[in-house]
């Protein structure tokens, strides 16, 4: 019945064989990894409008001048990260790269500055897709966590738990879609700009505070919420391998085209913020202003608002692609877990796809998904992963001294230190509002990748058999093996028990714990008159306590027993008919076996016996 259900919601079981048709075409892959980047435009612009349209200061002239500067940076690092996807098609992105040449600590620096930023990725796209649903419907306001976490868990997860192929096929036709409209907005407002009888930029728009520093200030820290807009651009070069061959050059070819995008989108939104004199409000998106400013409150308002919101659930999808897989190489290396490596039923790296839910929606519920805050958290990741790639990536032309070595250098050089001046401008103009906790966060992960490899290194360490340990086994002199059953009273259960031990050894212990002597004694006469063979040793436990005098026993057991014994606990235990039967019976068998299993020298095997009522 399980497996049967699974199959319903998750899909049949895929063979190996099949991996090669969930690789990716240009056009699909499109949809998949750029919707982060492309969706931003839902958030970015806004976020710079609302850091600069304070109440008082003139500053709403300057939200082109810093939309301009991002729109260079965009350049810079598009042109410089292509070279990702070109010296590693292997996937994994700045750490790889950056663990090939450069070493390990600037990897494992990458790698924890990506994992805050593609969980981030989910929290801010899914809360600013609820946004938008909000300022299209705003009978919702009050709803946002809950939406947000059905959205993530009832949709992302578990289109993503069924396959790269599944989730491409569902995410498509929304990213294309919201491509449209956003073209058809800007397309429409331009020529209504254009034609128009008022100014192409009104007056009240073009007003700016002269320069001074606090001016500076504030654009820089308009600048760094500006950034959030670049997010989702490293996307494509960790995913390399999921797409159709030659895999680098349509991971190279899809990165510009998706740059071109997101810049036409960048730019037209921006001009028609600042040709409308969009204000900030509250419960609704600059977006939304702006579609109600050009298409009224018509079936083209609902229509761009619903893709809007498609597009911003569906960003978080480039997380789905891109994280599990970059947790997948670390497992391979021995930084996470070994089962982030493993690929699940439907090809895809599911434990990834299930860790990254749960810590996205942590994030949306500890933050009660509002997107100004948790934007604060933003950008500072993505850029610091920037960084370490373009510098590492300086390295490796030099090593390999190809054909063009040298402009790729200078290229990736200056990237490196344009996205490095990012970090800093983000670390210090966001310090306060958040960015301490991805600074506190970035070192935690690098210990705990370090913890995990050196567990890993402790592991093979120890269980590494040597070529004297295997044959100095035939001359091992063989110990005894000392059973121990715990009784609670002779049962059936028991009957199994004793006959399942009666095979292994002849050394067996029957173990009774009473906490009332005329109990105790009624469950000896019982024991006398069955006569299996095996003394039964009663302890009397006047506190009540069961299991710590069985555990007190077994430790005075283990310092008596000679070198070469084993002691083997036998757990009699009864599987009830129905699940909901368990919960009327105690778990002394579960939790006496969870106990005994941290004991060294010490065999726990559980004999089930399976009731039929």
């Amino acid at each position: 019945m399980y497996r049967q259900l699974r199959q319903l919601f998750i899909g049949r079981p895929l063979h190996n064989r099949e991996l090669t048709a969930e690789h990716l075409p240009k056009w699909k892959a499109l949809s998949i990894f750029s919707s982060d980047a492309l969706s931003s435009v839902g958030y970015g612009p806004e976020q710079i409008a609302i850091t600069l349209a304070v109440p008082g200061l003139l500053l709403y002239g300057y939200i082109g001048y810093v939309a301009a500067a991002i729109l260079v940076l965009l350049a810079i690092v598009t042109l410089s990260y292509v070279q990702v996807s070109r010296a590693n098609p292997g996937g994994g992105g700045s750490y790889a790269i950056a663990k090939n040449t450069i070493g390990e600590f600037p990897a494992l620096v990458a790698a924890a500055a990506l994992f805050a930023d593609y969980t981030l990725t989910v929290a801010v796209s899914v809360s600013s897709g609820t946004e938008a649903l909000i300022s299209a419907f705003p009978n919702l306001i009050g709803s946002e966590v809950t939406i947000d976490l059905l959205v993530l868990f009832g949709i992302l997860m578990f289109v993503n738990l069924r396959g790269v192929r599944e989730s491409s096929n569902v995410f498509v036709l929304p990213t294309y879609l919201f491509v449209l409209s956003m073209f058809v907005l800007i397309f429409t407002g331009a020529y209504q700009a254009f034609t128009g009888t008022v100014p192409v930029i009104p007056a009240n728009s073009a007003a700016k505070q002269p320069f001074d520093l606090m001016v500076l200030a504030l654009l820089l820290r308009a600048f760094a919420s500006g950034c959030s807009s670049m997010t989702g651009i490293e996307a494509i070069s960790n995913g390399v391998p999921m797409f159709q061959k030659p895999q680098a050059e349509n991971a190279i070819k899809t990165t510009f085209f998706m740059a071109g995008m997101l810049g036409i989108m960048l730019t037209g939104t921006t001009f028609l913020i600042l040709h409308n004199h969009i204000l900030p409000q509250e419960n609704v998106t600059m977006l939304s202003l702006l579609a109600e400013e050009t298409f009224g409150r018509g079936w083209m308002y609902y229509f761009l608002q619903i893709a809007t919101m498609l597009v911003l659930y569906l960003a978080a999808n480039t997380s789905y692609n891109g994280l599990p897989l970059l947790l997948s190489i670390l497992a391979r290396d021995g930084y996470m877990p070994r089962y982030l490596g493993i690929r699940g039923e439907r090809l895809s790296f599911s434990n990834g796809i299930i860790l990254l839910s749960v810590f996205a929606g942590a994030l949306i519920a500890g933050f009660s998904g509002n997107v100004e805050h948790l934007i604060s958290l933003y950008a500072i990741g993505v850029f610091l992963s920037f960084t370490i790639a373009q510098t590492a990536l300086v390295v490796h032309w030099q090593r390999e001294r190809g054909a063009k070595w040298r402009m790729r250098a200078i290229i990736n050089a200056f990237g490196a230190v344009i996205t490095g001046l990012v970090v800093l401008i983000i670390t210090v103009t966001k310090f306060i509002y958040g960015a301490w906790v991805i600074l506190l966060f970035i070192p935690c992960m690098i210990y705990i990748f370090k913890a995990i490899k050196q567990h890993y290194a402790d592991m093979a360490e120890q269980l590494h058999l040597s070529l004297d340990e295997w044959q100095s086994l035939e001359q091992a002199p063989v110990g005894k093996n000392i059973i121990v059953v715990p009784v609670s009273s002779p049962t059936s259960v028991v009957v199994q028990t004793m006959r399942y031990a009666h095979s292994i050894s002849k050394d067996i212990i029957a173990l009774h714990v009473t906490t009332d002597k005329e109990l105790g004694r009624k469950v000896e006469e019982k024991w006398k008159v069955w006569d299996p063979g095996v003394q039964l040793k009663t302890i009397y436990s006047p506190y009540r306590l069961v299991i710590s005098p069985i555990i007190h026993f077994i430790e005075k057991l283990r310092k008596n027993k000679a070198p070469d014994d084993f002691i083997t606990i036998l757990i009699p235990e009864f599987e009830t008919k129905k699940w909901w039967h368990r919960f009327l019976h105690n778990q002394t068998g579960w939790i006496l076996r969870t106990l005994l299993i941290l004991k060294e020298d010490v065999v726990v095997t559980t004999i089930p016996y399976h009731l039929k009522k």
